[in-house]
Order: C-alpha cells, then structure tokens, then sequence
C-alpha cells in the first residue's frame, strides 16, 4: 500500500464535515476539481470505496462512516495539540481538565473548587462529566489531566491514587422491615427486590455482583437503569 498523506485525511475529514465537495474545498482554500481528485487517490490507497457518488452528490458508505470516526478521535488529539502549542505561544494562563463522573461535579468537586483557585490563580479549570466506561476510555487515551472514578483499577495508561473510601448506604421505605436496622449484611438482601443502575456502568453495582454469590445470597433485580 502506498503511505497515505495527511493532505489525504484533511481532506477527508473536510469532505465528511462539510458534506460536499465544494464547501470542503471552500474550509481548505483549494479548488473543487483539487479536492475530488485527491479524494479519488485516497480512495485508491486505500483500496476502498469511501463514498458511492449519486447524481453528483457524495454519500459516505459504511466503510466511510467507520473511518471517519476513526479520523475524528485523531482530530480531537490534534486540535488538543495545536490548542497546546497556541497556548506556549501566547504565554497565556495553564488549565487542568478533569473529567468525572457526573456525580462527583455536583457534589464532591464544587467545593473544592474555591479553595483552589484561590491559592492557583493564574489556572483555568475544565471540568467534563461523563459516565463509565466512556470516561475510563477518554483518561486511557489521555485526553484529559486528571479524572476522578469508582474503578477498582486504573485505566490502561494512568496511575490510580485512592481519595476516599465510603460506606454504602441502602434506601428503604420508611415502613420497610429493614429501615431500623443500623447495619445491614449481606444475608439480610436474600430474596429482596432491587433496583439498580446498569452493572456495566458502575463500579458499585459490580462489587454486588461479586459479593452477593459468596455469601450465597439471591437478589430479585426488579429495575435495572441502564
């Protein structure tokens, strides 16, 4: 295979972007006829047929569509590294981007928050909520400085560093035969109804899952949120 140039995957991505021909080779300061014919050589290198062309318009095939999400995730490094060297040049303040789960940007960061710009002021903070597994990949790709999780394990490329360890707590109905208990093992959920987030999802409802059995404990799941 012939090496495949970056020109090729700019335009591309500005194809994929722009939605036809002649707006992507308006975003790339280049002609029409320029732009289809390197798209063309692409296509060759490649060995693939990227777009079917209809009555002169261009509809990306499925081959296309899985390329370009590939092609995105190398944008968005990209961008990231140009925002960077900008940055270095204009001298302009740091920022450190930490992504969370969603719960932990309403409740365990905010007051954090304060304290930190007032002793670092000249940075700038970006905080990403997002859910697992989803966040996990985005810190093994390093697409942020720090990352606050309920993963037992560090995600591939990262160290893990323990922040707190809490108790879990159980709702109940206030009539329920176990609200007055204080304390709650695990034999006391056999045969229980239960409602849960997606086990794929959270950490929390994992551990259950590896618990519960050990202690030859059956739980009725009644509501799953996935």
């Amino acid at each position: 295979m012939a090496a495949v140039k970056l020109r090729h995957i700019e335009i591309f991505h500005a194809i994929m972007t722009a939605g036809n021909l002649t707006e992507a080779a308006r975003l790339l300061h280049t002609s029409q006829p320029t732009v289809s014919r390197e798209l063309a050589r692409f296509e060759k290198v490649l060995g693939l047929t990227l777009f079917e062309r209809t009555r002169g318009r261009l509809h990306p095939t499925v081959q296309g569509l899985r390329l370009f999400e590939e092609v995105q995730r190398s944008w968005y490094g990209l961008d990231r590294i140009v925002s960077a060297a900008e940055s270095l040049r204009e001298f302009r303040q740091g920022e450190l981007s930490i992504a969370c789960l969603p719960v932990f940007s309403q409740s365990f960061l905010p007051p954090l928050l304060p304290p930190f710009l007032a002793r670092y002021p000249d940075v700038s903070l970006n905080i990403v909520p997002q859910e697992s597994p989803l966040l996990e990949e985005w810190l093994s790709a390093q697409r942020h400085d720090l990352g606050l999780t309920e993963t037992l394990h560090a995600p591939a490329g990262t160290t893990r560093t323990e922040l707190l360890t809490l108790n879990e707590v159980c709702v109940l109905p206030c009539d329920h035969p176990l609200a007055a208990k204080t304390v709650l093992d695990a034999r006391r959920f056999s045969g229980g109804k239960t409602l849960s987030a997606s086990p794929a999802w959270t950490a929390i409802d994992s551990c259950w899952i590896r618990y519960l059995p050990k202690h030859q404990v059956k739980r009725r799941m009644v509501v799953e949120n996935a």
